[in-house]
């Protein structure tokens, strides 16, 4: 079959003239088609799923009671464009309320669609061809893959566990820091959940300063912070001279889907991204902002997901470690990010995490995430489908046995 006129038209930033043609598989796809092949060859077994990167409640009866009157309200009818002031202003006390820190409502923040658009958005506020953005790996990838489709490349900076999971910002080359103009962070960490202190947020507010650098702080998931109070990149001194941060609505309040957030910072950057973000979107429909300043003002809600994450994460850690993994509670976040075993004992090698993650969803079911960016390691996920503590018990009792059933070595 011949290639339509068109395939030669594909911007190179998306393949070019190969554009559909490569035979990579995404690794989430790979996940899925295992999946469905584990289900068919074991339609009787039940697929036990770690592999989730989502909330399995729907949002608060409050906030989905708020959205079902807005929605009838004919002045929320309109474009929203970039935003009303009563979710500005909800988003700017929560801040303080939360995390000690002062916003300007009307210059220092704006609403998005989520923090991916955001993520997205960001990079065409400041790279130009040859310029560089500094990302972590394991990372989610969005602001490197617009870095790409601008001209930009990406420098990854390794997280590894004998640095908690932090980039080594003083490993970084002169000449990458000359071209660089972004550094993506995201704490708690996700895949790691790993935490930052206010020492390593300083020291990277100082780097900026030093090497004209712009943070981009990803804190999709500082709502779900255990043992230690949620902290802020805005909250060290300076750190508004150099950045922003990026919230969500998704994992805290279990607002998967509702697709609302906001980005808030320096003010300058905040008005980049609020003139690019007036080129790409209209605004989140007015009826979700007001159901969202609703959850805003119930804390509870996020504190009860909270606690329901850190109940799953303790009772995982058990039975993981009780089968020979090694595994702490994260800093934060609802995901175990643990090194692979070995193999098995029947003689199997694991030499990477997607191979060890393809035997435990093709011969016992157990869905798991591989990553191989920083050493080869599983993501396990707590946002399994369990209505009952009684039923999360239940499947972990089943985890254990399947497990155990694998024979894997350590």
């Amino acid at each position: 079959m011949n290639d339509p006129y068109f395939q030669e038209l594909f911007a190179d930033r998306i393949g070019g003239v190969n554009y559909g043609k490569s035979n990579e598989i995404y690794k989430f796809e790979k996940i899925k088609r295992a999946k469905r092949l584990a289900l068919s060859e074991h339609p009787d077994r039940m697929i036990l799923d770690f592999g989730i990167g989502e909330n399995d409640s729907m949002a608060d009866e409050t906030v989905r009671n708020r959205m079902k009157v807005e929605v009838d309200c004919p002045e929320n009818r309109g474009y929203a464009d970039n935003g009303i002031p009563e979710f500005k202003n909800a988003a700017s006390r929560f801040m303080k309320e939360q995390f000690q820190v002062d916003i300007d409502s009307d210059n220092e923040l704006n609403h998005a669609i989520g923090s991916k658009p955001a993520l997205a958005m960001i990079p065409a506020c400041f790279i130009n061809p040859g310029d560089i953005t500094l990302m972590t790996t394991p990372g989610y990838p969005v602001a490197g893959t617009h870095t790409r489709y601008f001209g930009g490349s990406v420098h990854q900076l390794q997280l590894r566990a004998d640095n908690g999971f932090l980039p080594d910002l003083k490993s970084i080359p002169d000449e990458i820091c000359k071209r660089a103009k972004l550094l993506v962070l995201n704490y708690p960490n996700s895949p790691t959940g790993a935490i930052a202190s206010h020492e390593f947020f300083a020291d990277a507010v100082e780097f900026a300063l030093q090497n004209n650098i712009v943070i981009v702080h990803d804190a999709a998931h500082i709502l779900l912070t255990y043992n230690h109070p949620s902290l802020s990149f805005l909250a060290i001194p300076g750190a508004k001279e150099v950045g922003i941060e990026i919230h969500s609505l998704s994992k805290g309040f279990n607002m998967i889907g509702w697709r609302i957030g906001w980005v808030c910072g320096n003010a300058r950057i905040v008005q980049a991204f609020s003139d690019v973000k007036d080129n790409s979107d209209s605004g989140q429909f007015i009826a979700v902002q007001k159901s969202a300043i609703a959850a805003l003002e119930r804390p509870q809600i996020f504190e009860d997901t909270r606690n329901k994450y850190q109940r799953r994460l303790t009772k995982l850690i058990s039975v993981l470690n009780s089968v020979g993994f090694d595994v702490q509670m994260p800093g934060g976040t609802y995901f175990l990010y643990t090194p692979i075993p070995r193999g098995t004992s029947d003689g199997l090698q694991f030499d990477s995490a997607e191979i060890a993650a393809e035997h435990l969803i093709t011969q016992q079911s157990i869905v798991t995430v591989p990553w191989d960016d920083a050493g080869p390691y599983l993501r396990f996920s707590v946002t399994y489908e369990a209505d009952t503590p009684a039923e999360e018990d239940a499947l972990m009792e089943e985890t254990k046995t399947r497990l155990l059933n694998a024979k894997l070595t350590f």
